[in-house]
């Protein structure tokens, strides 16, 4: 079945990136979110990023226009139910994902494939929670969706191979690059990256260097294109956390134990760029 119309759930950062990279793309879009603010913020997101592609001459005005037109904006839910395929993209929480799972299962199709953009919480678990496990699978984007050219296509246990194959040619489809990851903890990508950035906010509280230095080490030392510490800043503190304690309780292991000052700052409410402070100042 070709995928027309797609569904997106959350409009946040990643959620609003997903809608612009698939409305692009051709697909209409239908973003859901619970306030009316979100989607606001979102759809200003949107045309703001399609504005720098247009000055960067990599779309016209006339595909920026179309991108737009194409994006629907909806409160309710059961506005996906005509949806080809669905992607969720809410908040980096097990409860929060298990009950948008357990809703699309009942709003949508029997035969309509439902990813989850999460980058850590295993596909397996969402997959139990519907009556469609071998319809269920990750869909992982990376921050900037619309630039970022990695996908992680995450298969759960019971996901099948025609669920992956659909998924994969639609990310090739999206101009993207799919890689197979099977489920586990943080899959690949969050599994490496996050006990790094873990290890360089112990390096701040112990005081063996300054935010700024650590930074520069990895910058100037490992060609990393920014440093731990901004990247984590980038991502959001409070990601950070949800992440690192999906890896300790998936997998048991003290290494895996969340920095004592990630959780300071997220309890002071220091999340990072979106909050106007994290390790910098913005």
């Amino acid at each position: 079945m070709e995928t027309q119309r797609v569904g997106v759930v959350g409009a946040g950062t990643m959620g609003n990136g997903i809608a612009h990279v698939f409305a692009r793309s051709g697909h209409a879009v239908v973003l859901c979110d619970v306030e009316q603010r979100f989607l606001d913020r979102a759809l200003e997101t949107i045309t703001r990023n399609l504005d720098r592609e247009v000055a960067k001459n990599k779309i016209t005005a006339a595909d920026k226009a179309a991108t737009i037109v194409r994006i629907v904006p909806v409160l309710d839910r059961t506005n996906l139910a005509d949806c080809d395929f669905v992607v969720e993209a809410a908040t980096e929480k097990f409860a929060i994902k298990a009950e948008i799972f357990r809703d699309l299962d009942r709003i949508c199709r029997p035969e309509i494939i439902l990813a989850s953009n999460t980058s850590s919480i295993s596909i397996t678990k969402l997959a139990a929670l519907t009556q469609r496990p071998e319809k269920i699978i990750g869909m992982h984007f990376f921050n900037p969706v619309p630039v970022m050219k990695l996908v992680e296509v995450i298969r759960g246990l019971a996901t099948s191979n025609e669920t992956f194959h659909t998924v994969r040619d639609l990310a090739l489809k999206l101009e993207k690059t799919p890689v197979e990851v099977n489920d586990a903890p943080g899959f690949v990508s969050n599994r490496v990256l996050m006990p790094l950035l873990n290890e360089a906010m112990y390096a701040v509280l112990e005081g063996v260097a300054t935010p700024e230095a650590v930074d520069e080490v990895f910058k100037l030392g490992m060609a990393h294109p920014m440093g731990p510490l901004a990247l984590a800043d980038f991502i959001g503190l409070d990601v950070c956390l949800d992440i690192m304690r999906v890896l300790q309780d998936g997998f048991g292991d003290p290494k895996y134990r969340p920095c004592p000052l990630l959780i300071k700052m997220v309890d002071a409410g220091w999340l990072g760029k979106k909050s106007g402070r994290g390790f910098y100042k913005y």
